[in-house]
This record gives structure tokens, C-alpha cells and sequence, in this order.
């Protein structure tokens, strides 16, 4: 009788031994998203306490996504000052609707929303590195992949907008030159508020309507007659 027990035992023990060796030959991941290849193949000896042996794939969480993006020391001081106190900005960075434009031209058609700011600003750059959450519920967006993320940040009705190109900067300051009705040149000293794109905002000392050189800086002078001809700026 206790030999037939013994044996009963052993045969249990075998079938929980053959059922951990049969649990080892399944690997699940411990989130959910997309997989890449696999590194390893059917039949392969996989050694996980072996270091040297690699990972065996890597898995993405693509839904909801991260979407990373720079934004300039200049930008980031403005923002500062607009909301001077931490919780000002968080109650702005909660508002925030970031649009993401793909690399093949179209926009996203779904909105994301700001996430995380890195701790410091590249010096390299000048740039700090800011994070957004995107929905993904098709699967569009995948890692790696290039885009550009937009925002409405603020509204500033009635701005003076001109071409980055017009802008010299001279010794911390900054000239426009801007052309009378009799075609000569002025040489302007102005203030500039934010960039738009390739645009500047002329905050003071350029009135509306007046006109601004582009093109041939170099060539100028104060005082100076030119003949001149539209400026068209290149959409982005």
C-alpha cells in the first residue's frame, strides 16, 4: 500500500515537473502593444539567466502613444512668462490640444494631450524635450516615426507678422529695413515679440501696412532708392 502511494506521488510530481518544463516554452509579455520580430526561433535553447543571449523581442505600447517634441529656450521662456507660477502652468499645459502633423503632409485625426517636460534644456540644441499622449486606436502611429506637433499656445489679435529673412540682428538689438513711399530706405530699430513659423512678430516700431525688405540686405544702404518687388513667402 505504500509503495502503490509512493509511486502515485512520484507520477504527480512528474506531471508538475513536465507541466513547468511545458510552461517555460510560452513567453508572454507583461503589457500589451505591438511586437517586434523575433530574435529567436522555433527550437532554439533560450537561456533568460544568460546575459549575453539578448532580448527576445521588444514590445511597444502604441495605444494610448507617446509623442516627443522640442521646443525652443526662447518659446519656453515665454511660456514661463505668461505663467509665471507652477500652478499656472499646469492648469495651461492641461489645456493644451496638441495636433500632430505626419510625415506624408496630413494631420492626425486625433488630438493629444501634453504629458511631461524634461528636467533640463539641451545645450546642444538649445531645446527642451517635451512629451504628449495620443490616442491610437488604429494602429497608425508606431515608434519611431517622424511628425510635427503643433498648439495653440495664445492669441494675439492685431499682430505685425514679417518674414524671419527681414530681421537683422545687430548686437542684441534688432533692424528692419522698411521702404518709404518715395522708395528710399529706412533703417528701423524694432522689438520683437514671438516666431511663427518662419514669421517674427514685430511688437514696436513697424506700423501696419508699411513695407519691409526681404531680399538683398546686404546690398543697402540708408537713405538708399530701390525698386521693389513682391516677396512671397514659402508655405511650411
Amino acid at each position: 500500500m505504500v509503495s502503490a502511494k509512493s509511486v502515485v506521488e512520484a507520477s504527480r510530481a512528474a506531471v508538475r515537473t513536465a507541466e513547468l518544463n511545458l510552461s517555460f516554452t510560452r513567453i508572454t509579455s507583461p503589457i500589451d502593444g505591438i511586437a517586434g520580430i523575433a530574435q529567436a526561433q522555433v527550437g532554439n535553447l533560450i537561456q533568460p539567466v544568460n546575459p549575453n543571449s539578448g532580448p527576445l523581442t521588444t514590445v511597444s505600447s502604441v495605444d494610448p502613444i507617446k509623442v516627443y517634441f522640442t521646443l525652443s529656450e526662447q518659446d519656453y521662456l515665454n511660456f514661463v512668462k505668461r505663467n509665471p507660477t507652477q500652478i499656472q502652468r499646469d492648469a495651461a499645459n492641461q489645456k493644451l490640444n496638441l495636433n500632430l502633423v505626419l510625415a506624408d503632409g496630413t494631420t492626425y485625426p486625433y488630438e493629444g494631450k501634453f504629458f511631461v517636460a524634461d528636467r533640463g534644456v539641451d545645450e546642444k540644441t538649445g531645446s527642451i524635450r517635451l512629451g504628449g499622449i495620443f490616442p491610437n486606436p488604429g494602429g497608425i502611429l508606431r515608434p519611431g516615426q517622424y511628425g510635427k506637433v503643433r498648439a495653440v499656445t495664445r492669441i494675439q489679435k492685431g499682430a505685425l507678422l514679417v518674414p524671419q529673412r527681414a530681421v537683422t540682428e545687430l548686437q542684441g538689438s534688432y533692424q528692419i529695413a522698411v521702404i518709404g513711399p518715395d522708395n528710399k530706405v529706412d533703417i528701423r530699430s524694432v522689438k520683437l515679440g514671438e516666431r511663427v513659423g518662419s514669421m517674427s512678430i514685430v511688437a514696436e516700431g513697424l506700423k501696419p501696412g508699411e513695407i519691409v525688405v526681404v531680399e538683398g540686405m546686404q546690398r543697402i544702404k540708408p537713405g538708399g532708392v530701390v525698386s521693389p518687388k513682391p516677396f512671397i513667402v514659402a508655405e511650411e
